[in-house]
């Protein structure tokens, strides 16, 4: 049997490819079509199956694309409904990979119709477990992402996975593979391993979840606490894998196009065309267009789209190094940003070469923060995410998460200078493209962030609370 993991970093996924002998099948692929057909000719095999774990909230699924293209049978978990034609299996329902077995176990919690898929060898011996979001490596899904049915809460959720856990999980064998369908960094959990394969027996060990003396109301309580608000687009990526979404060709074909830097204008007029900026954070930096918006490709891309775009209807112009447009509007249609009208044609280049107005942002070392702090306190905004500024901050600084930033932008000063840093400077300029747009200047971007300001004097503490802004 080979089994490949196509991890794809960006949005912290794993899909899964299963080949033996001629037969073939996906578990919760991407839209990226190209990828797994790639695959299919290097086995000679024929794709039977696409079996999805349940409902995605953080990507949009291929299945419908795929299944389209193939004749794949497409397989839910009990309760799920679709728009479009799918296999609704039972629990323990069996389906045949060459010499091999697929068992659906039904395991709601993180949604309703979650499921889990066991690999047994032609001996029947279980082998692996293709996990979904029902259990990470060091953590469980959240169960607040599925939609509230016949009345039901997070706790009631949290207390099925307790169940599926202890009742299709645990019983298994300690040498099995786990494949989970994400990783450290996604949305969908809290607590997450950065490795992406593991055995059930050391996550036994290691996973908070699978302690057997942990009671149901012990669990219900660990699970639900400390959960961040889910990213806006979530319930949109849900809606389109139920209903189904266009094809990514047929994405790319209206996208994949370049506009003039007049038509550009034209399009800024009317205020509702967004101009995502996805080059570096120095080139942005260094000239951008008034009013964009800069969320990098060589970052966490796809998920801060979803969390600060939100909506996945909006209408986008690409502001792209050359070459990498396609990237760029595969990587938006993942998480369901189709609406993508092509990209300025000649970059921003042409842009400059036309004499256009362009805006730069203020940025300062590391080093010119000390030296301005040991000569007087200075206003530090730390975007960073709670739990890394609580770990360890500059003395006085104040957090205000990427992600709150546009809600809390009232409490930042008007009348003074401060200074804006992320981890290593990625979040930090996607900070202060959202201040310059909204008409901030009186900001200093701190390049290579809290990294960077570790290696100078600059006083740093922990802290259990976040400041406010006076």
């Amino acid at each position: 049997m080979r089994i490949e993991q196509l991890y794809t970093k960006c949005l912290a996924q794993g899909a899964y490819y299963l080949s033996h002998k001629g037969e073939a099948a996906l578990i919760d692929p991407l839209r990226e079509v190209e990828t797994y057909a790639a695959l299919l000719k290097e086995d000679e095999a024929e794709l039977k199956y696409v079996f999805e774990t349940h409902f995605h909230a953080d990507f949009v699924s291929g299945h419908l694309d795929i299944s389209n293209k193939t004749g794949a049978e497409v397989v839910f978990g009990p309760g799920a409904r679709t728009q479009f034609p799918v296999h609704i299996a039972s629990d323990g329902e069996r389906f045949t990979i060459g010499d091999w077995t697929v068992q659906l176990l039904h395991t709601p919690g993180h949604t309703l119709e979650s499921s889990c898929y066991l690999l047994l060898d032609p001996e029947e011996k279980p082998y692996a477990l293709f996990t979904g979001d029902t259990l990470f490596l060091g953590d469980v899904g959240r169960p607040d992402l599925a939609q509230k049915m016949d009345g039901l809460t997070m706790e009631d959720l949290a207390g099925m996975s307790f169940d599926s856990l202890r009742d299709k999980i645990m019983p298994l064998p300690d040498e099995i593979i786990l494949y989970p369908a994400h990783g450290a960094g996604s949305a969908c959990g809290k607590n997450m391993m950065n490795v992406t394969v593991d055995t059930l027996g050391n996550q036994r060990k290691v996973n908070y979840a699978l302690r057997a003396d942990m009671s149901k109301a012990e669990f219900i309580k660990e699970v639900t606490s400390g959960l961040l608000p889910p990213p806006a687009y979530f319930p949109e990526n849900v809606r389109m894998n139920k209903e189904g979404s266009q094809a990514l060709e047929k994405v790319m074909a209206s996208a994949h196009r370049p506009i003039g830097t007049q038509d550009i204008q034209q399009l800024m007029t009317p205020g509702d065309t967004l101009l995502l900026d996805v080059r570096s954070p120095d080139e942005f930096g260094d000239g951008h267009i008034p009013g964009s918006l800069f969320i990098g490709l060589d970052g966490s891309f796809a998920p801060w789209v979803g969390e600060l775009i939100r909506d996945v209807h909006r209408s986008i112009v690409l502001i792209a190094p050359q070459g990498r447009e396609k990237e760029a509007i595969t990587r938006l249609a993942r998480v369901g940003f189709d609406h993508i009208l092509g990209f300025l044609e000649g970059g921003m280049a042409s842009w400059i070469e036309a004499g256009l107005p362009c805006q730069k942002i203020r940025s300062v070392q590391a080093k010119e923060l000390a030296r301005s702090e040991r000569e007087g306190k200075n206003l530090v905004v730390d975007v960073r995410k709670n739990g890394e500024y609580t770990s360890e901050h500059m003395r006085d600084a104040v957090n205000v998460p990427l992600s709150e930033l546009e809600r809390r932008m009232d409490e930042l000063p008007k009348d003074r200078p401060f200074y804006l840093h992320c981890a290593a400077g990625y979040r930090s300029m996607i900070a202060a493209s959202i201040l310059s747009a909204a008409g901030v200047s009186n900001f200093n971007n701190v390049l290579g962030g809290y990294k960077a300001m570790q290696e100078t004097d600059i006083e740093r503490e922990g802290s259990v609370c976040t400041s406010s802004i006076q």
